[in-house]
């Protein structure tokens, strides 16, 4: 339970809200300015901005039904109305600390509007919103794509965060820690656990696994075993990195960020795994040789990743995810072209809209190679035409799966 000190923590999630809602930053990239805040204050803003994230349809719902005269979207009554709200129902504030903190934050401002609207939805006693609406524009593009049960999945998923995952180079690694920390294995060299402090487990200094959502780790085991040469396109941070070059290939890691590079070069160290780097834009780069494989996990809104990062539903917007749409087919047209004669091309998005998945996955020369018996864990059906969707609900008692979408692609020899 969260202190009921901090009015500077709940300042800065205040600021990371307007950052994300009205210049379109990542959470991550908005909580870059927390500098000046102590450790467990930082996590507290983090954590109370990404509560409000998850819920404000349904907290918005409950401000308008708590106020004569709408409130504007963008202003700081309702940003501090949403933030406050987001404590009692998603981190279980004490309610005097609602309003102890709340107020200072409309210094000069509605400070008597934003007390009585508090003070009368905590009379009524608010709802739980174990299954929080999405935005309704998200909504009816999932529902239009996959149908009900997966927007209702979804909603469940949203409200809570998720799991941690690891990945490990090894299966019997992977199999005595999951023992040994009371973690539970969904498929080989892969351990969850419900929660923890990355830094302070055991083997994270030794290097023996990195973090890792299940669902973006099955692109990389889609690369043959007899593929000697793979190019790991849009590389960073690097999770799939490491599992090629654990799994014995020869890897280079493609990316255009210097900093994000440096993230991979950072757990490669720690892994004690290898692989050569190219700082590069993939769409002007042009490599000195052809690959026996390649993986593209490609540029995208990355809707998918909606549990740990609830902001992507309001930045991805239509022409987010058209314009995320044409430099992945531009970004896979060009990779075809690397490969040597019956090379393989794996291509992923962690997105759940169609227009990043199958319907870019069209290039000359190419044909679908579906999953062979083992490749995937038993829990992942491929499609009838040979390509894999993980949606919202799949795996869900055992804490879900972030959406993706993924194909293996052979040339033709």
């Amino acid at each position: 339970m969260p202190s009921v000190e901090g009015v500077g923590a709940r300042r800065e999630a205040l600021r990371m809200l307007d950052a994300v809602l009205r210049r379109g930053q990542t959470l991550d990239a908005a909580a870059s300015g927390t500098g000046k805040l102590s450790p467990q204050d930082r996590a507290l803003a983090l954590a109370i901005a990404g509560e409000t994230l998850r819920r404000i349809p349904d907290l918005d719902a409950l401000i308008d039904g708590a106020t004569r005269q709408r409130l504007p979207d963008d202003s700081k009554a309702r940003m501090v109305l949403r933030l406050a709200l987001a404590q009692k129902v998603g981190l279980g504030t004490p309610e005097h600390a609602l309003v102890a903190t709340a107020l200072p934050l409309v210094d000069g401002g509605p400070r008597r509007l934003v007390h009585g609207v508090l003070g009368t939805l905590l009379r009524r006693g608010l709802p739980p919103l174990d299954a929080p609406h999405l935005p309704d524009t998200v909504e009816e593009r999932w529902r239009a794509a996959w149908g009900d049960e997966v927007v209702e999945a979804a909603r469940r998923q949203i409200a809570h965060r998720p799991p941690l995952d690891l990945s490990f180079a090894d299966v019997s690694e992977a199999q005595d820690f999951a023992q040994a920390q009371g973690g539970t294995s969904l498929a080989s060299k892969h351990v969850r656990l419900p929660s923890a402090s990355v830094t302070e487990l055991s083997g994270f200094a030794e290097g023996r696994w990195w973090v890792q959502d299940l669902a973006a780790s099955l692109p990389a085991r889609l690369i043959p075993h007899t593929a000697r040469d793979v190019l790991d396109l849009c590389a960073a941070p690097g999770g799939k990195t490491m599992q090629l070059a654990a799994a014995g290939h020869r890897v280079t890691a493609v990316d255009a960020s210097a900093s994000r590079l440096g993230r991979l070069r950072e757990n490669l160290s720690r892994t004690h795994l290898d692989a050569e780097f190219v700082e590069t834009d993939a769409l002007s780069w042009k490599p000195d040789r052809q690959f026996d494989a390649i993986l593209l996990d490609a540029p995208c809104s990355a809707t998918g990743t909606f549990r740990r990062h609830p902001e992507v539903l309001y930045r991805a917007r239509s022409k987010v995810i058209a314009d995320g749409a044409e430099v992945q087919a531009r970004l896979l047209e060009r990779a075809a072209r690397w490969l040597k004669p019956a090379g393989t091309l794996v291509y992923s998005v962690c997105s759940l809209e169609p227009e990043e998945g199958e319907r870019v996955i069209s290039a000359p020369g190419l044909n679908v190679d579906p999953p062979k018996a083992g490749e995937l864990p038993n829990f992942v059906t491929p499609s009838p035409e040979g390509w894999v969707r993980i949606l919202p609900g799949l795996v869900e008692e055992q804490g879900g799966l972030d959406g993706f979408f993924m194909t293996r692609l052979v040339a033709r020899g």
